[in-house]
């Protein structure tokens, strides 16, 4: 996200669009068929989530290519803690080709073994049933800002996010992936608390 972006929260496709990028299925399948579309769909995607790409250094939006363990990109947000604010992670995996119910198990254990919040898996197909149900075995991430309950492991398509059907179901608090100073209402919100 850019700071124009983020400083007057403007929102895709409302407020501005994004020239040279896919904004529809038909784009989707021109740009894998590029030479390196399988690396360009997995940062694009990333951007549809505003995923930060992993293993990217300072502003850079590109990650590093090769073995990822699991993990393609992350969304920052800021919680509560007991005496302050804290920064948590959203673990996010991008698939552009087969997917089954196994890779939203490796996606779930990567959650754990690296104590993220949640975890986001992208697809360019439809998930199965069996990947739907090992999505939703009742677990949840539980916000201590916002009191509410969101999904541990979420499964979206890619059709979803560029239809803007869905998007990431998470806390209601600053996402952090990108260094940006706090909007007003966030830094009064801030003060009022005492917690930065």
């Amino acid at each position: 996200m850019t700071p124009l972006v983020s400083a007057f929260e403007l929102e895709l496709p409302r407020d501005y669009q994004v020239i040279g990028e896919p904004v529809d299925m038909a784009g989707v399948h021109h740009m894998l068929k590029q030479p390196g579309g399988r690396y360009q769909f997995q940062w694009w995607a990333l951007g549809l989530v505003e995923a930060r790409p992993y293993g990217a250094v300072g502003d850079s939006k590109q990650g590093k290519k090769g073995a990822d363990k699991g993990v393609d990109g992350i969304i920052t947000f800021l919680e509560r803690g007991e005496s302050r604010l804290v920064m948590q992670q959203i673990i996010v995996q991008v698939k552009s080709g087969h997917v089954e119910a196994g890779d939203i198990r490796e996606l779930s254990g990567t959650v754990e073994a690296k104590q993220a919040a949640m975890g986001v898996f992208i697809t360019l197909q439809e998930p199965s049933k069996p990947m739907l149900e090992a999505a939703h075995v009742g677990r949840y991430y539980h916000s201590a800002y916002s009191g509410q309950a969101h999904p541990k492991i979420q499964i979206l398509t890619i059709e979803q996010l560029l239809s803007g059907q869905a998007k990431v179901d998470m806390p209601h608090t600053r996402k952090a992936t990108f260094k940006a100073a706090p909007t007003e209402k966030e830094q009064l919100e801030i003060d009022q608390v005492g917690l930065w």
